[in-house]
């Protein structure tokens, strides 16, 4: 189901990240692994601010991810 940006939570999780991406949510954990992905750890959990993912991302599109 593709959704709007509005659509999302503030706080993102690797769920809503494959979804948005159409990836697998393993491969949405290895993305947010990355160095320059702007990850939020509280405890085990992994989480991005809705903002900086599609900031993130767009700056992915201009220089190739």
């Amino acid at each position: 189901m593709h959704k709007n940006v509005e659509d999302y939570p503030m706080i993102l999780n690797a769920e809503h990240i494959a979804e948005i991406l159409m990836i697998s949510k393993p491969t949405a954990y290895e993305l947010m692994e990355q160095t320059s992905f702007p990850l939020i750890r509280i405890g085990r959990s992994k989480r991005v601010l809705k903002d900086k993912f599609f900031n993130w991302l767009s700056q992915q599109q201009v220089c190739g991810l």
